[in-house]
């Protein structure tokens, strides 16, 4: 009963804070920038580019803290730092105190992110199934959130104004620390000797690199943002140029592709037990990219919501399963610091399309643009099942060697994140 507690105050902890700022993202900050601020593609880019880089060293820092003191006193502590960050971000008057201000909010609330994103093994059983269930039940949460955060963001510019949403997105965090810092979590492992956060964070980008699958996975999370970069900086205008619609369009297409993450992040479970592989994932990165032609291939806001919710599917199914093809195959004491790792590679990812997607929307236009980002993330990922079927031959005939060293050879002691 305890543990079915602290299960459920994680996963309402992950909603809440997700609600908050998916609606401070998608309706607050592209809002401000499009909208009031009248932002063009490249401005919205080196908005987006400097959100990208703050959040990859929050990202780091958050994967070293998850290993040195567990994911429940980093999410407490990023949160209510969050807060502050967040009430700034109401307070910018031009573009230039925006990217400033959205700088400190995405540096606050990368390390949420980070350790949002460590809590299932420090829930689940010892076996691969409960852990499936448990990135599934979390990434459930956060599913549910990218329903209601920007639909609510929307209501709220609608009766009051912008501005608003970012006391919401402050209020979610204080009550997501308050729940969180209720659980208490399994027993992990960590380091006797601690370097700089940086000798740590390298050892843990070793760690993924120097093992097959772990590799593959972070690198293919890498390719879906890769091409999907360039949304962060031309989907408001897509709705704003192309389908020629308000603000609050956003927040409701949002919404319902919400409502396709929660039923893939659901689907997960139902989905037979060989979708856990590298083949699986390579299968899912494929669907996702044909999701974003849906949901950009048309101005039909019909066609729009359509896409929009066969997108979010893939993308519901494919996050959690890489996070548990990640859990899986990680080292007990670096779960936080290859998380951070895949986290660091995602944000990087959406970064690199920020240079260049301005010009290739005004040579070839914005809606191109984004056809053409989903049409390159399902091609990769397509070739890319030749090698997801070799890592998948060599883990059935036994655990990844890299890893299993890692596991026979730790010195650590095992302390309770909640001590």
């Amino acid at each position: 009963m305890a543990r079915k507690r602290d299960i459920a105050r994680v996963i309402a902890a992950r909603y809440l804070s997700r609600a908050g700022s998916e609606a401070a993202f998608f309706v607050g900050v592209w809002g401000k920038a499009a909208y009031d601020l009248h932002a063009t593609s490249s401005q919205i880019a080196a908005l987006m580019l400097v959100l990208s880089v703050v959040s990859i060293v929050g990202s780091v820092f958050g994967g070293v803290l998850v290993d040195r003191y567990g994911p429940r006193r980093v999410l407490i502590g990023a949160e209510v730092l969050f807060v502050p960050a967040s009430l700034s971000v109401a307070l910018a008057h031009d573009l230039g105190s925006l990217t400033a201000l959205v700088a400190l909010w995405g540096l606050a609330g990368a390390p949420v992110m980070t350790s949002g994103a460590s809590f299932a093994p420090f829930l689940a059983e010892d076996d691969e199934g409960d852990l499936r269930t448990m990135n599934s039940w979390i990434e459930s949460a956060g599913s549910a959130a990218f329903i209601t955060g920007p639909a609510l963001g929307s209501l709220i510019v609608h009766y009051a104004n912008v501005d608003w949403v970012f006391f919401i997105d402050a209020a979610t965090s204080l009550i997501a620390a308050a729940l969180v810092a209720r659980t208490t979590l399994a027993h992990r492992k960590r380091q006797r000797d601690r370097g700089t956060a940086f000798t740590e964070f390298r050892d843990g980008v070793s760690a993924a690199y120097s093992t097959r699958s772990l590799r593959f996975y972070v690198l293919g999370g890498s390719v879906v943002w890769l091409g999907f970069g360039a949304f962060s900086a031309l989907e408001p205008l897509f709705y704003r140029d192309v389908v020629k619609t308000g603000v609050e369009a956003i927040g409701y297409m949002n919404s319902i592709f919400g409502v396709g993450i929660l039923a893939g992040a659901l689907l997960l479970q139902r989905l037979p037990k060989k979708i856990v592989s590298a083949r699986g994932l390579c299968v899912t990165v494929v669907l996702t990219g044909l999701g974003a032609v849906a949901y950009v291939g048309t101005a039909d806001i019909r066609a729009i919501a359509l896409g929009a919710a066969l997108w979010g599917i893939a993308i519901g199914v494919m996050e959690p399963l890489l996070r548990t093809l990640l859990h899986r195959d990680s080292p007990a004491n670096m779960v936080g610091r290859i998380t951070g790792t895949a986290q660091v590679h995602r944000q990087a990812g959406e970064l690199l399309p920020l240079a260049f997607a301005p010009t290739l929307a005004a040579l070839f236009g914005v809606q191109a643009t984004l056809v053409g980002g989903g049409v390159i993330v399902a091609v990769v990922a397509f070739f890319a099942l030749f090698e997801a079927s070799a890592i998948d031959r060599s883990t059935r005939i036994s655990p990844p060697a890299e890893v299993e060293m890692a596991r026979l050879s730790a010195t650590d002691e095992p302390i309770s994140p909640n001590q």
